[in-house]
């Protein structure tokens, strides 16, 4: 007997990942668990691409998790994620449905499998604003003057993960070893889906036009209204980003659809970019293309639930 207790279904923006996610939640009797760091808030629908319509299928409505759980303005990160997703887990679990993790935020998706300890370390602004002023030469040689065993998992690959590196290894030093949880040991099947560069590009400018004729600008404005800062609409993704550049008349409509669809085609390229880099921490993903007949996607994902939960 198989000894799976999750299904994860992963991917880039635009691929369709919760279409495929709720018809095998149609199938096995499961749930929803979004792993998107921006679903988490209500009033952002459009650019976030929530699209809780897709939820219901064959007039059956899928229970969903994680999904407008905080307020616009605030932040969530990847322990507050963590937290979260333990405790939809076991709720599903408790009623004896499949947990489903569907989403494209690959950090959240990874810290969960790879057990990222590391993630509840909180944030120090004030080592942040000292550390911001130095090159990524000076990051390196501040965080190599810590013990080996409070660097040992250091990413040294950016300036980025350099600061957050120096973070962990400062608390460490101050607080002595982080008391780790006991958490469910996670067993997943992870599917992946997939589309050639092109596809993916036609798609993701597709779902734009359709996101921008349908509101995405207004859904800005009415953020705004309800006094949602521009600076963390800013911080929220690059559909934000765009439309509040637009909205201080930096630049006109067609100029907005044009960088904006380039920018997250560079972003989707990143996504997949961080999936293979799971892949080679050991993460296995079986891999199916979205092709445009979606009966013989949902149909190999069918078959590769089957043989993995028995």
């Amino acid at each position: 007997m198989s000894d799976k207790n999750l299904l994860i279904v992963l991917g880039s923006t635009a691929v369709g990942k919760t279409k495929l996610a709720v018809q095998l939640a149609k199938g096995f009797n499961g749930e929803i668990i979004s792993a998107d760091s921006r679903q988490v808030f209500k009033g952002m629908d459009i650019g976030t691409g929530k699209d809780l319509s897709e939820y219901v299928v064959d007039g059956l409505r899928i229970p969903y998790h994680l999904i407008d759980i905080k307020n616009a303005g605030e932040k969530y990160h990847v322990d507050a994620f963590k937290e979260d997703f333990y405790s939809a887990f076991g709720t599903v679990a408790s009623k004896h449905r499949l947990p489903i993790l569907c989403g494209g935020t690959g950090m959240y998706i990874h810290s969960l499998l790879q057990n990222h300890q590391f993630t509840s370390v909180p944030v120090n602004e004030n080592l942040r604003h000292q550390l911001i002023q130095l090159d990524k030469e000076q990051l390196k040689s501040k965080l190599d003057e810590f013990p080996l065993a409070l660097r040992a998992q250091a990413d040294y690959s950016s300036s980025k993960r350099l600061v957050r590196a120096i973070e962990i290894a400062q608390f460490l030093h101050e607080n002595g070893k982080l008391e780790l949880q006991k958490r469910p040991v996670l067993k997943p099947l992870v599917i992946g889906l997939y589309n050639d560069v092109e596809t993916r590009r036609t798609k993701i400018l597709s779902r734009l036009n359709d996101r921008l004729a349908n509101g995405l600008i207004e859904e800005v404005q009415a953020l705004i209204a309800t006094g949602v800062s521009e600076e963390m609409l800013v911080f929220y993704g690059l559909e934000y980003k765009f439309v509040i550049a637009y909205l201080k008349n930096e630049m006109d409509l067609t100029t907005l659809k044009e960088r904006l669809g380039t920018a997250i085609c560079q972003f989707a390229k990143r996504q997949m970019t961080f999936f293979r880099k799971m892949e080679k921490d050991g993460v296995q993903i079986d891999w199916i293309e979205a092709v445009e007949d979606k009966l013989i996607v949902k149909n190999k994902a069918l078959d590769l639930v089957r043989q993995n939960f028995n």
